[in-house]
């Protein structure tokens, strides 16, 4: 049951503002992931998962970016995380929609109005304990039943 929830914010773009050029998909941009912050985790919380997806109208949602593992304590991910499959600090990268790990940026195609893109942050009462490059359905069956609370913040992008 989620109750409560997460602020989450970017210091890059703001809530329904456009994602700034360089955290697009190569070669539109530098594919870069931008930095998030949140604030708001209930303390019974054992870590934290981000979900990046394009829910595009008439399309399937498309992902961009899933990482995993998050502790609890941390409040936020910094800017241009590189896409290994584990981190020193303990999260792991999920399988983009692109078919790689890490951040995938968006890159919507030219004339399409502008995409929204969701940045969820969710807090489990529990440790994911996937392997790399797990894919989005892995990780949702793995949480829905533990997830305490959550938040997004959303921003746009066009072409």
């Amino acid at each position: 049951m989620v109750s409560g929830e997460i602020a989450v914010r970017s210091p890059a773009f703001g809530h329904g503002s456009p994602i700034p050029k360089r955290f697009a998909f190569s070669p539109e941009g530098e594919n870069i992931s931008p930095p998030l912050q949140w604030t708001g985790v209930p303390q019974r919380a054992q870590e934290l998962v981000v979900i990046v997806e394009d829910p595009i109208p008439q399309k399937p949602i498309f992902l961009h970016w899933i990482v995993y593992g998050i502790p609890a304590s941390a409040t936020g991910l910094p800017e241009g995380v590189p896409a290994d499959q584990e981190k020193a600090n303990g999260f792991t990268q999920g399988l983009n929609d692109f078919g790689h790990l890490g951040w995938g940026g968006p890159l919507p195609s030219p004339g399409e109005p502008p995409h929204k893109y969701q940045f969820w942050v969710y807090a489990v009462d529990m440790h994911v304990t996937l392997p790399p490059g797990a894919t989005k359905k892995e990780v949702m069956d793995a949480i829905g039943p533990h997830i305490l609370s959550n938040g997004r913040i959303i921003g746009t992008y066009k072409r």
